[in-house]
């Protein structure tokens, strides 16, 4: 299994805050059945250069492998992408390619928690259109409660993207950002969009802890083992593997 989404890195952001957590969440990784792990760390365009940015994950992915080359187990591979938070103007920036998952076309964007606007639109579509990048919307879940105006959502799902939900977010019992109501708009939003990726978001191995097994097999349990094939042929596609 392919966990696309991570906050595994040690001290980039509020994730994985050193080593020894780096470890221990490859640990759990490995546990849950993933042998590919995408580092997303976040990146905000305001508060940072993509050259600082790169350096720092370079560091702290160099540092990963030196956990993986000297453990007694063997650990997931980890490929470095980035969380770009939305910013306008992205869809004309010439250097955002930079930040695109290991040698991919891919982006993983995360959008604001506020109502979207047609400018948001204007600049997915440049990235899809000018940038010819693949773009994946982080958490897509998490922003549905904030789309008064639905026209901008179903314009925003109309186009070439492909959403990614968090594992939590299918669970019975997710812990934080999790609720019933949100459980079954994901259960349905993934009967409508078959394709889809899944990433368990991972942040530490407590309170936001990898979780994939658990959340692929409880998409299966409710919606069947055939859901899961739409769920791998997109995080392949992602990844150019398809």
């Amino acid at each position: 299994m392919i966990d696309f989404h991570t906050h595994i890195l040690p001290g980039l952001d509020d994730g994985s805050q050193n080593i020894a957590m780096t470890e221990a969440m490859l640990l759990e990784e490995k546990r849950q059945g993933v042998n590919l792990v995408v580092a997303t760390p976040h990146f905000y365009a305001n508060r940072m250069s993509i050259d600082g940015f790169l350096e720092n994950r370079a560091e702290a992915l160099d540092k990963t492998e030196c956990i993986r080359g000297t453990s007694d187990v063997s650990l997931p591979q980890v490929i470095a992408g980035a969380e770009v938070y939305y910013f306008e103007g992205m869809g004309r920036a010439k250097t955002i390619s930079r930040l695109c998952v290991g040698k991919t076309r891919t982006i993983l964007v995360e959008l604001p928690f506020t109502q979207w606007d047609e400018e948001m639109i204007r600049d997915i579509e440049a990235l899809i259109e000018r940038q010819n990048l693949n773009v994946v919307l982080a958490h897509i879940e998490r922003y549905f409660g904030f789309q008064k105006d639905r026209h901008v959502w179903n314009h925003m799902l109309t186009l070439p993207v492909t959403p990614q939900i968090n594992g939590r977010s299918f669970l019975k019992s997710g812990g934080l950002f999790h609720s019933n109501n949100k459980r079954k708009f994901c259960m349905d939003f993934l009967k409508v969009h078959p394709r889809l990726i899944v990433g368990s978001d991972c942040h530490n191995v407590t309170s936001r802890s990898p979780n994939l097994r658990t959340a692929m097999a409880e998409i299966a349990e409710t919606l069947g083992e055939e859901v899961l094939i739409g769920i791998d042929a997109a995080v392949q596609e992602a990844l150019g593997q398809a």
